[in-house]
């Protein structure tokens, strides 16, 4: 299997969704991709018990997808390792009342992640530039001056708001969150096997909702809005990842192989070493706990 270079799929240029493939390296044996999986996820759990000691940057994780793209298990498969206290993961549905009182953007400052941490944002404040341009009539609910009607909100009201991520990611990747951002890129024939089985699988029933066939209706209108977002959002501070989607197991290991890749650039994260005081007096220290026997 050919190996994997994060700059193969990260987002540099403007992009054409429709020109990205949705499935790469199909040969690939499956045992191979779980045996590779499964290495790079001992990695990130050693990476992150050294990032806690450090204690200098926290890691945010985006994921955004379509249904059935694969969000759930990514977090699954790739955090498997971890320790549970070492990452966190923030599902966004609808805002509520409360959060309707703020910015859009308030409720993700409030979760992001503590130094030394991943927290992954499962969908995140991207929904406010992809399923609110599907749907505009859902800005309305956030009683915004000079926003009376959906006539109100023209192309200029998403340029700020694309300005508004933008600056809200510059903000925190300077205070020490580093951060990337992946795009699970299905193709729209692998979501409708994908829904058919979550119908013809009693097991998996419970995740059927007529919903999901509502959006599949406006697939065209996902596709240009996520392109958009992606290609005016990228940057060098905040990475989009476009990952070929319809192969979840290598969808897992390519994002798990790039995690690991892009934190290897972070050469200053290393465990603090002793104080020096403590050091020459380390011999004492361990007789005097020997002798507690």
């Amino acid at each position: 299997m050919k190996s994997i270079n994060p700059d193969d799929f990260k987002v540099i240029d403007n992009i054409e969704l429709s020109k990205i493939p949705t499935n790469l390296f199909s040969k690939a044996d499956d045992d191979d991709k779980e045996e590779k999986l499964e290495k790079v996820q001992v990695k990130l759990s050693e990476l992150q018990d050294v990032m806690y000691a450090h204690n200098r940057y926290g890691v945010l994780v985006c994921l955004q997808g379509m249904d059935t793209s694969g969000k759930d298990s990514m977090i699954r498969e790739v955090f498997k390792e971890f320790n549970s206290r070492g990452v966190v993961v923030h599902s966004f549905k609808t805002p509520n009342s409360n959060e309707l009182e703020h910015d859009y953007l308030w409720r993700h400052y409030l979760v992001l992640p503590e130094k030394g941490k991943f927290t992954v944002f499962n969908r995140s404040h991207y929904e406010n530039v992809l399923v609110t341009r599907v749907h505009p009539e859902y800005i309305m609910n956030e009683n915004l001056p000079g926003i009376d009607k959906v006539a109100d909100i023209t192309p200029p009201f998403w340029e700020n708001r694309m300005e508004q991520i933008n600056n809200f990611e510059k903000h925190i990747t300077q205070n020490g969150t580093i951060m990337l951002k992946f795009f699970l890129h299905m193709s729209k024939e692998e979501q409708r096997q994908r829904l058919l089985r979550r119908l013809e699988e009693q097991k998996h029933n419970w995740k059927f909702s007529t919903g999901d066939l509502k959006e599949r209706e406006r697939w065209d209108d996902y596709m240009n809005y996520y392109e958009e977002a992606i290609n005016k959002t990228s940057t060098d501070y905040a990475p989009w990842y476009v990952i070929p989607a319809d192969d979840k197991e290598m969808a897992r290991y390519i994002v798990a192989k790039i995690i690991w890749e892009e934190m290897q650039k972070h050469t200053d994260i290393k465990e603090p070493e002793m104080d020096e005081k403590i050091r020459k007096n380390i011999e004492m220290y361990k007789e005097m706990l020997k002798k507690e026997k």
